[in-house]
Order: structure tokens, then C-alpha cells, then sequence
């Protein structure tokens, strides 16, 4: 059974920084797409931010320039770096892990981000 487990959140102030980090219980050298997720509440779940395996990135508008995923294959470790914080990007912050073919996710169990204003 794949597990993905994130940490790394907590709270902050507004303009300061976190990185999150998901690891999985497997390799994900064969993972397609490594994809961090947001919902805060009363929202629906967003992407954040997406990266394949050949490293093509895909960042939400909201955060581009501000948030970079990264992926550590020999770690099994996917990151998201987060710079310049603002009150709108507190949520639950998920990790998901996907192929196209089979189509199977997998995703963690999440981890609270708050910025402070």
C-alpha cells in the first residue's frame, strides 16, 4: 500500500516562508505527475502546483513567483517551496502522486498551512 506522508506546515507570518515535503513509501521514479493541492475552508480543492516526471511545472496564477515544486526521485520526495506567504494561501495543503496509464492517485492526508496577517 503507497503511503504519502507531508510535513512542513505550521503557521507564519505574511511575506515569510515555508517548505512542505511529501514523502512516499515507494519509489516515484515511475511517477508521472507529482502535484501539490489546496482547499481552505468553504472551497473547493485547487491545484497549487504540478510537475512530471520530465519536469515540466504548472503553477496556479495565484502563485506563480512566489511557490516551486521540486522532486528528489532518490528520496522519494516531492517539495513545495513557498516564498512571500500571504493570508490567502492558508489551507490544508495535500500531496498527490498520479499515472496516466493506469489511471491511479494517490494523496496524503494534509498538512495545515495559516499566514498570519
Amino acid at each position: 500500500q503507497v503511503q504519502l506522508v507531508e510535513s512542513g506546515g505550521g503557521l507564519v507570518q505574511a511575506g515569510g516562508s515555508l517548505r512542505l515535503s511529501c514523502t512516499c513509501s515507494r519509489s516515484i521514479s515511475s511517477i508521472h505527475t507529482a502535484g501539490w493541492y489546496r482547499q481552505a475552508p468553504g472551497k473547493r480543492r485547487e491545484l497549487v502546483a504540478a510537475m512530471t516526471s520530465g519536469g515540466r511545472t504548472n503553477y496556479a496564477d495565484s502563485v506563480k513567483g512566489r511557490f516551486t515544486i521540486s522532486r528528489d526521485n532518490a528520496k522519494n520526495t516531492v517539495y513545495l517551496q513557498m516564498n512571500s506567504l500571504k493570508p490567502e494561501d492558508t489551507a490544508v495543503y495535500y500531496c498527490s502522486l498520479s499515472n496516466p496509464v493506469p489511471s491511479v492517485s494517490y494523496w496524503g492526508q494534509g498538512t495545515q498551512v495559516t499566514v498570519s496577517s
